[in-house]
């Protein structure tokens, strides 16, 4: 069993003892943490609003009872939104002028995880100072609770999800009209969460045909719900049995977005932000952000247009920070995180998959020629299972010291840059793992990187 406190959020597996799991008990605590940094921040006068959302997942409806109850607790009002994706709970925190967010969800993970996301006033994942804070007053456990005359209200409000394909199709540019005259057929994998709730009525009032895959939104994933090809070969298997234009997959909580080609192939979660960045550029030139994990292809991009481009550590919360410091227009995380200021500083999977429908009706091509029009680039991904007696630090110095002949980056773990490829290792916020990340002309020489790499872990 798990618990993980990091920059993107309290993150655990339900059941189990208190302390190492997300239970009960431990979601007051850190509810109550979070709630008690908004009121020191806001001032003991000020009566404070936070919204929460939540995915789809089968411990969803128990945590938001806890988390509603325990910030009315304290003396915050609710606007509760219901099942909801995490960008529409962002985009929520700024349309009701609330004081902040929870969303209940644990992204990626499998079903039987959980999360408390937190938010700021401006529907913005925490920094790393106020998270600090939030742990720091739920480790002292200094708790104080409201009386009764002065409990937190509670209003339920499902109109949240409207509001946000509103905003998504009211920018400038979203292509309505040449979505709607392309008449797209489009095969959807909302693997049994929120997707499944929002995405059939954004493509409706796009003019979109769609076939909903899992689209059952009651958390019981079909597949490992994870946006990578091997766990999508059922709406790869799909795409090559039907008549579809398009094929798009997302995360429980529809932050992240992998598009299938019309032929069944990946089109790559990598190259989601890349073609939507392509499709931006050309409209309003200026800078991009990603982190250090993505694809080259952003940075081969921006710089055709004329840009800058700038890495960030990863972690939504980076990347925004970064984008805000550079003016990007546009940014986000390779893993199919797409950010787009105009709309609001988060992943989002509505804008995305809007503007890339905008970018295919525009060009009358179909995915596989879009992405022959952009940088190729080849990419591996490894993992190392932390144990209680692995240490992190030490590999990542050895890491350090063989490639020290190398251009190497710290900020992040460590990232080793060579001429053609790269190679990024580093602990992950969400899982306890060492991800590993490497990229190269071909997918042979990303493997084999790879595949270096991990020997040379096994031998430290």
């Amino acid at each position: 069993m798990t618990l993980i406190k990091s920059i993107s959020g309290i993150r655990g597996t339900i059941g189990g003892n208190t302390g190492d799991t997300l239970n009960p008990f431990d979601i007051v605590k850190f509810t109550t943490a979070y709630a008690m940094h908004l009121q020191q921040t806001a001032g003991d006068s000020k009566r404070l609003c936070v919204v929460v959302g939540r995915d789809g997942r089968m411990s969803g409806e128990m945590v938001r009872s806890v988390v509603c109850g325990t910030l009315m607790g304290i003396g915050i009002d609710v606007l509760d939104i219901g099942m909801a994706s995490t960008p529409t709970t962002e985009l929520a925190v700024l349309l009701a002028n609330a004081d902040g967010g929870i969303i209940i969800t644990a992204s990626h993970n499998p079903r039987h995880w959980n999360a408390l996301k937190l938010l700021n006033s401006k529907g913005e994942f925490l920094s790393k100072d106020d998270g600090n804070h939030v742990l720091a007053m739920a480790e002292a456990e200094d708790f104080c609770y409201a009386e009764v005359d002065r409990l937190g209200t509670y209003k339920a409000d499902d109109s949240y999800n409207q509001r946000h394909i509103d905003a998504v199709l009211s920018l400038p540019l979203v292509d309505v009209e040449a979505i709607r005259n392309a008449h797209f057929r489009v095969c959807a994998d909302t693997i049994n969460s929120v997707g499944g709730i929002i995405l059939p009525k954004l493509f409706e009032q796009l003019g979109v045909e769609y076939t909903l895959l899992n689209g059952m939104a009651d958390g019981n994933f079909a597949h490992n719900p994870e946006p990578l090809e091997k766990n999508l070969q059922g709406i790869m298997t799909a795409m090559r049995q039907g008549d579809y234009h398009l094929g798009i997959v997302v995360d429980p909580d529809v932050d992240r977005l992998a598009f299938i080609s019309e032929d069944g192939s990946m089109f790559g979660e990598e190259y989601t932000l890349v073609s939507v960045a392509d499709y931006v550029l050309a409209h309003t030139p200026g800078n991009t952000v990603s982190n250090l994990s993505s694809t080259r292809a952003l940075r081969d991009v921006t710089l055709s247009h004329g840009g800058t481009y700038t890495p960030a550590a990863v972690g939504e919360v980076n990347v925004v920070e970064m984008m805000k410091a550079t003016n990007a227009v546009i940014g986000g995380e390779g893993n199919g995180g797409v950010i787009y200021p105009a709309c609001h500083n988060g992943r989002d999977a509505l804008v995305g998959i809007a503007l890339f429908l905008s970018h295919l009706a525009q060009q009358h091509c179909t995915p596989t020629q879009l992405k022959a029009t952009l940088p190729l680039y080849f990419m591996a991904k490894g993992r190392v299972e932390l144990t209680p007696d692995t240490d992190v630090d030490a590999i990542l110095a050895a890491m350090k010291a063989h490639f020290s002949n190398e251009k190497v980056n710290t900020v992040d773990g460590v990232k080793i840059d060579f001429a053609d490829r790269w190679v990024h290792l580093r602990k992950s916020n969400t899982e306890p793992i060492i991800r590993i990340y490497t990229e190269a002309p071909s997918q042979q020489e990303a493997d084999a990187l790879c595949n270096e790499i991990r020997q040379l872990i096994d031998k430290i």
